[in-house]
């Protein structure tokens, strides 16, 4: 069995047909999902949508590129959704510094008020680190005893092994299907597979099989046989410790 440790399921891209898209999902093996927040006018509906299905799991926070959307007030009201849900981690959280025309002292301070929240309650995080992972570190190094996952990782092996060393561990998705993506190969063979987790970020990042289409859970299958080629082990050896992973860092119980 599997944990796609990061998908959007609430997305107005599955409105349609998201019994459907879920029930593809347990076919597939992918007994879990980890669904992050964007921003707070969205949670009401992320958990509603985690509530009508077993195996759904709602993470509530503030994204870096919903800037226009947050309010100074928003990081109390987390406060208040924390305490009352009981989420399994704090996110999507981060920095963009991909993004053109996003305020970096406003990026910041939310990311900072989740991080401290997630501190005070002993959740994990759920990273977006675009462009900005050292600075990342950095952030994250402050707050010891803080684990979480950055997710759709983008550094380096060097990156990822700083980040091991603070306790967090990394996502892989679609991106590393890609020829291309170099790098993320060297990651995926490199790191101890004890950091790593799987994800699909859908309805983005599709893997290179279904460039430009809407992406799905059910689809993750495809980032563990990647992961499994990369290091000459076999798929069920990848499920099984990735599995292990995300149940441990989301306090995700035994089936």
């Amino acid at each position: 069995m599997l944990v796609d440790s990061h998908c959007h399921l609430d997305a107005s891209e599955f409105d349609a047909d998201r019994d459907a898209v879920v029930a593809r999902a347990r076919q597939a093996g992918i007994a879990h999902q980890v669904v992050p927040a964007t921003h707070a006018d969205a949670w009401p509906k992320l958990r509603d949508v985690c509530a009508a299905a077993p195996g759904l799991h709602a993470a509530y926070g503030l994204h870096p590129t919903f800037l226009a959307h947050h309010r100074p007030a928003h990081l109390e009201t987390l406060a208040e959704w924390i305490e009352r849900e009981r989420p399994v981690a704090i996110g999507e959280c981060g920095l963009d510094h991909f993004v053109e025309g996003l305020d970096r002292d406003a990026q910041l301070h939310y990311f900072e008020g989740q991080l401290r929240l997630a501190h005070a309650h002993d959740l994990p995080v759920i990273v977006h680190a675009r462009r900005a992972v050292q600075e990342t570190i950095a952030l994250l190094r402050r707050f010891d005893g803080l684990r979480g996952v950055v997710h759709s990782f983008s550094g380096s092996p060097e990156q990822a092994r700083q980040l091991w060393k603070i306790g967090f561990l990394i996502g892989l998705g679609g991106p590393l299907t890609y020829d291309r993506a170099r790098r993320l190969h060297r990651v995926a063979a490199e790191i101890p597979l004890e950091q790593l987790l799987l994800e699909t970020d859908a309805p983005d990042q599709p893997d290179a099989d279904h460039r430009g289409e809407r992406n799905e859970p059910a689809r993750l299958t495809r980032i563990r046989d990647v992961v499994a080629r990369l290091r000459d082990i076999a798929p069920d050896a990848v499920a099984a410790q990735t599995t292990r992973n995300a149940r441990a860092l989301f306090r995700i119980a035994a089936d």
